[in-house]
């Protein structure tokens, strides 16, 4: 295993490891967990980067990063869903998509092809960070603003509002660059 997909597996790693910090009180931990999940971010750029600039790019590669994305976003949408700071049915959603466009991916390789990422499922994964970066800032905003008694009611609508917009955009981009992915490839898609 090269360089690239070893940072790519650390991904998954950190994932968990951003997991177990964001369900522990306090706003120190939620602020470990901010830098946890940006260091996991900055790894998907960082492998990506390296197999290009050491002629690394395998097929393991293409499959492994965009799982590994997936499960870094997916931990964080769940852990919100449990902090009930969004809706389960929105995360199904995006569970759905990415199960789908994995066992596309799945598939084609074993008819010997590699399906790459679109330009639609980068914009979605961009999205999705956003919405993960904002909703850890609310967090860690939250817990200073109870400690030192700056946090009100109506800072919470405006926040869970803003939540609520950011979520709803990354549905839209998600379900939108699906149904494109599967356009694209429905020459795979009709082989079912």
């Amino acid at each position: 295993m090269n360089l690239s997909n070893k940072i790519t597996m650390s991904r998954l790693i950190l994932a968990f490891v951003f997991m177990g910090f964001l369900f522990v009180d306090g706003f120190i931990f939620k602020i470990i967990a901010l830098v946890t999940f940006s260091i996991a971010s900055l790894t998907d750029l960082l492998d990506g980067w390296l197999a290009r600039k050491r002629n690394e790019i395998t097929d393991l590669g293409k499959l492994l990063d965009p799982i590994a994305d997936k499960v870094l976003v997916l931990a964080a949408f769940l852990a919100f869903v449990e902090m009930n700071l969004i809706w389960a049915w929105m995360v199904i959603i995006i569970i759905i998509r990415e199960f789908l466009i994995t066992g596309l991916r799945i598939l084609a390789m074993t008819k010997g092809k590699v399906l790459e990422a679109e330009m639609a499922g980068k914009h979605k994964t961009v999205s999705q960070m956003v919405t993960v970066f904002f909703i850890l800032i609310v967090l860690i905003l939250k817990d200073v603003g109870a400690r030192y008694n700056f946090w009100t009611a109506s800072i919470e609508n405006a926040v869970n509002y803003g939540i609520t917009v950011l979520m709803f955009i990354t549905v839209t981009l998600t379900v939108t660059s699906g149904f494109s992915y599967l356009w694209r490839n429905r020459q795979i898609v009709r082989t079912l």
